[in-house]
Order: C-alpha cells, then structure tokens, then sequence
C-alpha cells in the first residue's frame, strides 16, 4: 500500500493534471492541487525529507499521528522528531535508521517492528516504508508512509497470549492424561497382583484345609475297610471292642466332613457372598457389617433407609457390595476405631452410603496417592456408574466415606 501511494505521489508531483488546449479534462480551480488532495484525504502518515534529513512536507494524518501540526514539523530533523530511539527507550543512531539509508544508499524499506515518538514523549508501533526519490538520476530525499499499528500489535499480543494458555492447557491435559494413564497401569498392575495372591491364597487354603482333611478321611475309610475285612477273622470276644473302635472312627470322619463344609462355605463366601444372590444387596450389606464388626470387635451403628422391595441390577448391585467391603476394609486396616456408622439411605433418586468411624483419621493427601489403589479401585467402579467417592478425614478426628449413586430409572422386579 505505501509503494503504490508513493508512486502516485511521485508521478502526481511530475506530472500535476493540466487542462488541455481543448478544455476536454475541464479542471476546475479546485482540482489545481492534486497532490495535496491526496496527501490531506489518505489515513496513513506521509512526509518527505531532503538529504538532510529534514522535512520538507507532511500530510495531516501523518502530523495527527506524532502530536504536532504540520508547520510545526517542516523543517524538522525526522529522525530527532519521531525516530530517535528504539521501543525499550535505546538511543537509536542515525547512521542505523533504515529511512535514511533509503537515500544514502538509494534503497527502498519496509519495517514494522519499531516505534516512533510522539511530542508528549509517548510512543507507538509503527509500519513505515521508505523509498527514495530520484531527479535526473540523482537521490534528492526519500518519502515516507507510515501507519499506526498498535491495535495490530495488541491483537498479535492476544494472540500471542492465546496460543501460549492453549499450549499450556493442552500440556497440561496432556500430563494429566499421562498421569492418568500410568495410575491406570498401576491399577491394572495391582489389581492382577491382588487376584494372583487370591488365587495364591485360595489354593493354599484348599491344600492346607481341605487337602489335609480329605487325606484325614481318606485314611479313616482304609482304616474302615482294611478292619472290616478283618472282622471275619477275629474272635468274638474282640468285636466289641473293634466296633468301639470303628464308631470313634466314624465319629471322627463326620467332624472331619463338617470341618470341611465349613471351609469351602468360607472360601464361596470370600469369593462371592451367597447372601448376596440368596436374599439381596440390602442383606448383603447388613451381613458384611456384622461379620466386620464381630470380627474387629467394634460397636455398630446401623441405620438403613431404603426400599428393601428395590432390587438393582446384578452389575450395579456387586459393584456396591465391592465398595462396602473396600471401605470396611480401610477402616479394619487403617483407622483403629471402636466405632462403626453405617448409614445407607435413598434419597431424589440417589444411593446414599456412608461408612464413618471415630478411628486415628489422615490428611487428605494419604486419599489421593498415586499407591492408594484402594481407593482408586472404589471410584473407578463408582465412576462407571456414574458415581462419586467423597472422603472426609482429619488426623485424630476419624474418617467418612461416602459413597453417591444414581439409582437406575427402571428397578428390576423380585
């Protein structure tokens, strides 16, 4: 834009409109100036200089822009008027000033990375070019157009700034995706270890009790059958005393049997709850309290809200009775407590259950570890119902987990 208004200012002041012998232009007396006609309509800053450096004219425009009046600015060393430091407030040379060089060294610019100065001492942004004007082959000066960027430069800033909050947000969402990631991994990584030591410990428990019970009767009945085998060859008088003998045996191989019925309940019972499929969650969750609290020897309060008739969906119903059992598990592992506060209600269709103890407590901080996989474990099977985990616990003032789910619309039928 500056280099086609230079040269129309330059072939306007060679060449000014004349009207012809004929009158065909018909140029009126307002039309004799073209070039100032111009130079006053245009936007943009426009002044010439000699090879002095001096201001020989300048439009409106360009003398609004720095803060002075036009016959204030002819005669004027430019670059000590406007150019004469950088943006930081540098003293800027006049041998470094590319608008002079335009005529030193007869070579036109275009920059837009400096300012220039206004009278009041304030600066602003400015793109300028400069080429030079040439007469009979000689540089006489240069021209100069310039315009006033700062609305430009602001908007490069916000940009700017845009670009850097978007890259910092998306770094950040990155982290938190990797983050993320790797807890999952080692969420995976514990929860394989966990099923590995129940399944490790099961099968020491099906040797150890079971196994050794099963040999203990697998010994009793040879004993059985070897003695019976026997019996036809004995004396009479011996037969008493050999069926003594085979009803202690008996005996024994029923105590063993009970104790074996008994062990694989236990094991069934660790593994799935029968309670749970025989007579539902609500059950479920009043037996486990129990069975807990007996076992930790802690006094239950127990409170329950809800439609017993209500049966949630198989899914959703494990997924609750898995997050009790964790926060009971807590509260046996960590708090120390003599207190359990069980309370279960529905209410505006959401589950409400909450486990409070009156036990040791923790920071905040302990909850969110990357290593608190229990925890973890217990919002992720809330979060796939579309739930959430809140914890509150300071240290010495107990723990309270509670845990908010949406009820399903459509409850199953007994």
């Amino acid at each position: 834009m500056a280099q086609g208004l230079h040269s129309k200012v330059m072939n306007l002041a060679r060449h000014p409109l004349q009207p012809t012998i004929n009158g065909v232009l018909g140029v009126t007396e307002a039309w004799r100036d073209p070039l100032g006609l111009m130079l006053a309509s245009t936007g943009e800053g426009v002044f010439g200089v000699d090879l002095d450096g001096l201001c020989v004219f300048i439009n409106p425009a360009g003398a609004r822009m720095i803060g002075l009046e036009p016959e204030q600015v002819l005669g004027q060393n430019m670059h000590v008027l406007t150019h004469h430091s950088h943006g930081d407030g540098a003293h800027y040379p006049m041998d470094d000033c590319p608008i002079y060089n335009a005529f030193r060294q007869g070579q036109p610019c275009r920059i837009d990375s400096e300012v220039f100065w206004r009278a009041d001492g304030r600066s602003f942004p400015v793109e300028y070019s400069s080429y030079p004007v040439f007469d009979q082959g000689q540089v006489r000066g240069a021209v100069v157009t310039f315009v006033d960027i700062t609305e430009r430069k602001q908007a490069e800033h916000a940009l700017h700034q845009a670009k850097n909050q978007l890259e910092q947000r998306v770094a950040e969402r990155t982290q938190a995706l990797e983050t993320a990631l790797q807890q999952l991994r080692e969420l995976a990584a514990w929860s394989e270890a966990v099923r590995e030591e129940e399944r490790t410990r099961i099968a020491r428990e099906v040797h150890d009790e079971l196994g050794s019970l099963l040999v203990a009767l697998k010994m009793d009945v040879g004993w059985l059958d070897k003695r019976l085998s026997e019996q036809a060859q004995r004396a009479a008088e011996e037969a008493q005393s050999m069926r003594e003998k085979m009803r202690g045996k008996c005996q024994n191989m029923s105590r063993l049997i009970e104790n074996a019925v008994v062990n694989v309940g236990r094991i069934i019972t660790d593994l799935r709850p029968s309670i749970l499929d025989h007579q539902g969650l609500w059950d479920a969750l009043a037996w486990q309290a129990q069975e807990f609290v007996q076992s930790a020897e802690q006094e239950l309060k127990w409170c329950m809200d809800v439609n017993v008739q209500r049966v949630l969906p198989e899914p959703l119903a494990m997924a609750v009775f898995r997050i009790f059992q964790e926060m009971l598990s807590n509260v046996g592992r960590h708090a120390r407590a003599r207190t359990l506060d069980v309370d279960i209600v529905e209410r505006e269709g959401w589950l409400h259950l909450s486990v409070e103890d009156d036990g040791c407590g923790a920071e905040a901080r302990v909850f969110e570890s990357a290593q608190a996989y229990g925890i973890m474990g217990m919002r992720e099977r809330a979060r796939h119902f579309g739930g959430v985990i809140d914890i509150d616990s300071q240290p010495r003032r107990g723990t309270r987990m509670r845990l908010s789910l949406p009820m399903p619309h459509h409850p199953e039928t007994p």
